[in-house]
């Protein structure tokens, strides 16, 4: 009988992925992570962590299931919470719940379970896991993407690695959501009706400027917005010497001076706000919505663009530089000179798009067929071969 830790965290679907590994046969042990208890920056009342320990307690007891909760909140806050306030400071935008994952879930957790006599750890992630073969006849493991296709939890976890997808089970990938609630509802558990959490990983709904602002001073700066007529959205595609001029071009970010556009408003600090954002500018008396297209740190100023359709949201490239480039199938890794065509997604929930991968010295470029909408450094790009996730970097 081999034994599973369930990462509980007091929702449906966890509590799910319990109830199936014991059906299976499994010897099941439920581990709730407290990663945050800091109650000055959550709004206690959407989603403390104390009732979610609860949640998932009363579920372990209701399944027949040995149950306890670690703290984690040293770690979290070393590997995730200051990383993103670093990152914010930088002026990138970072995905807590993708590092989450890395750091903590499938490290730190990961080597807990492993100390208690664990096989597998397993979570309540809409992704599944397969195995194939590679040309030297070795076999790999496979991040493949969850039944649900309205629920695909596979990016998030597009930063595992070989050995961390060799100890894991998603019990729920091959479900619906309703399949799952269903079960829930059967078996009588707790949360078969609970919300699902917004927020970050495991910390509750968090106001982000609030909790950025723990860290990060307000300062004052002007928002200027950026005309779409502006001479260097017409800008013709120019003759390129090589390939590399031409992925450079098809990656740049577009550079802004407040002299190019006019000042339509004040902000507090201009690492609180991320491309694409549209609330929180709190600019009215424009015919279109704004909509932040550019962020300066250094300069503290944001650049924003009238309507989604704004030119200065789009652009078909991005960079990865080689450190932060991760291969979930090592054997599939680019070689410099290299090209692969892929689907890839910029964020979650977003379609997968037809796009090639370029391998160079420097790193690797992604050149999409068609322009991305806000396509925001910090965050992560994840590429596929149909529904395989097979590597994934930082956006640089």
């Amino acid at each position: 009988m081999k034994r599973v830790v369930v990462g509980l965290s007091g929702g449906v679907d966890s509590s799910v992925a319990a109830y199936l590994l014991k059906e299976q046969g499994y010897e099941v042990i439920g581990l709730f992570m407290k990663n945050w208890h800091d109650d000055s920056v959550t709004i206690s009342k959407e989603c403390p962590w104390l009732d979610d320990s609860n949640d998932a307690m009363l579920v372990a007891e209701k399944l027949g299931i040995p149950f306890q909760t670690v703290d984690l909140s040293e770690e979290y806050k070393k590997r995730i919470v200051d990383y993103m306030f670093n990152e914010y400071e930088r002026g990138r935008t970072p995905n807590p719940d993708v590092l989450c994952n890395r750091e903590i879930k499938f490290d730190v957790f990961m080597k807990i379970a492993l100390s208690l006599g664990a096989d597998f750890v397993a979570t309540g992630h809409y992704c599944r896991k397969g195995t194939t073969t590679t040309e030297n006849g070795e076999m790999v493991y496979q991040l493949l993407a969850g039944k649900d296709k309205n629920k695909d939890q596979s990016y998030f976890l597009c930063q595992l690695s070989q050995e961390q997808l060799s100890q894991t089970l998603f019990p729920i990938g091959e479900l619906q959501k309703s399949e799952v609630r269903k079960i829930a509802a059967e078996q009588d558990l707790i949360t078969a009706e609970k919300k699902d959490s917004q927020g970050l990983c495991f910390i509750g709904k968090v106001r982000l400027p609030e909790f950025l602002q723990q860290k990060l001073q307000p300062k004052e700066g002007n928002i200027v917005e950026i005309d779409a007529s502006e001479e260097k959205y017409q800008a013709e595609t120019p003759e390129f010497s090589d390939k590399k001029e031409e992925l450079e071009f098809l990656s740049r970010k577009y550079s802004y001076s407040p002299a190019e556009g006019k000042v339509v408003g004040k902000h507090q600090g201009a690492h609180y706000f991320t491309k694409g954002q549209r609330k929180g500018l709190a600019v009215g008396g424009t015919p279109e919505p704004l909509f932040v297209i550019e962020t300066s740190v250094e300069d503290n100023v944001i650049y924003t663009g009238q309507g989604k359709d704004h030119p200065g949201m789009y652009r078909r490239g991005l960079f990865v530089t080689p450190e932060e480039t991760h291969w979930v199938r090592e054997d599939l890794k680019l070689e410099q000179g290299e090209e692969m065509r892929v689907k890839a997604r910029i964020r979650y929930r977003q379609p997968l798009q037809d796009a090639t991968l370029h391998q160079t010295a420097e790193g690797l470029y992604v050149v999409f067929d068609e322009p991305q909408a806000s396509i925001t450094e910090g965050q992560f790009v994840a590429w596929h071969l149909e529904e395989e996730l097979i590597g994934s970097g930082v956006i640089s």
